[in-house]
């Protein structure tokens, strides 16, 4: 299994389009089924071994306990209840209107209830446009899904190792339905007050001080894959800041900075997995520096808090 396989956008960009509203119509049966959770932890979805996991959710709101889970080896969307019930279906050939029939079916069949307050796209050209009525994306290459995938699951592992060097408050590494990212976010304990007219997503996402990392497939705003990484607030000076490789560089996004690692430059490093971390960490410690993050108290070298373990044990577990 090659690491980190090429994926240009042009090649699967008709393919993302209808999955990435695939993934929608599923993040919003989540959102509407699952316990709220601090920064919308509660919304994305988890990698699996085979594909995309919703995690269970239900019961609170009277429905049975039940997942959603994309199978992107059998190329199938299964719906499971707790007591073992399953109906699944086919996702190559069929459009979003047909992919949002089948999954609310498939809900109905097994008793669960739902009702989506906005069954639209989130943040898409198409946003007005009800996931029923979308005959337009049915575009699905099982090969280039399965890439994805993969992918997905290698930069999955490699956020959960930048994650481990951290004690501080960390979200889970977890997969953005509505933005089609990966990513993992640590925070300060500074309380960050919104403007009045921020949007409910944003309020909730960036209530307190965040460094977030991640990476994601490509859009028209940077149409390629990329590693990014950036600090919200930003502080004053951020975008002078050196980044490693030589190859990184910081751009101007939604009137920020980013700073990105082109996929097909980590590609071309002698150890990518190597580039990629040290990405994430310069532009964490850039960030976290000019912020005012006491960096040495969080580390966490290993994922180990204890300093006796880590003397004793560096990056293992003790058994």
């Amino acid at each position: 299994m090659e690491q980190f396989a090429a994926m240009p956008l042009a090649g699967w960009q008709d393919t993302k389009e209808t999955l990435h509203r695939f993934c929608q119509v599923v993040g919003k049966i989540r959102l509407a089924c699952a316990v709220r959770r601090n920064h919308w932890w509660n919304a994305p979805f988890h990698v699996t071994g085979r594909g995309l996991t919703t995690r269970p959710m239900g019961q609170v709101d009277g429905n049975p306990i039940f997942t959603i889970d994309f199978d992107f080896l059998g190329h199938r969307l299964v719906v499971t209840t707790v007591d073992g019930r399953e109906v699944s279906f086919g996702l190559p050939g069929g459009s979003v209107a047909s992919f949002h029939r089948d999954t609310m079916r498939a809900l109905d069949s097994l008793g669960v209830r739902v009702s989506l307050d906005q069954p639209h796209p989130f943040d898409l050209p198409d946003a007005d446009r009800p996931f029923a009525d979308d005959t337009e994306h049915a575009a699905y290459d099982p090969v280039m899904v399965t890439r994805y995938w993969q992918i997905l699951s290698q930069v999955n592992l490699l956020l959960e190792e930048f994650a481990a060097g951290y004690s501080g408050k960390t979200s889970p590494v977890h997969h953005f339905w509505h933005t089609f990212d990966i990513a993992c976010t640590r925070f300060s304990d500074r309380r960050i007050d919104q403007p009045p007219d921020a949007d409910p997503v944003t309020r909730e996402a960036y209530s307190r001080e965040v460094i977030s990392s991640g990476f994601w497939f490509g859009d028209p705003a940077f149409p390629e894959p990329a590693f990014y990484s950036y600090t919200a607030p930003e502080p004053e000076g951020l975008a002078d800041e050196p980044l490693t490789p030589g190859a990184a560089r910081w751009i101007t996004q939604r009137g920020g900075h980013l700073a990105v690692l082109r996929y097909d430059d980590a590609r071309a490093e002698a150890d990518p997995r190597a580039a990629v971390l040290a990405f994430y960490d310069s532009a964490y410690r850039a960030g976290a520096r000019l912020a005012g993050w006491d960096i040495a108290r969080y580390a966490c070298p290993g994922g180990v808090t204890d300093p006796q373990l880590g003397a004793d044990q560096p990056g293992r577990v003790p058994r």
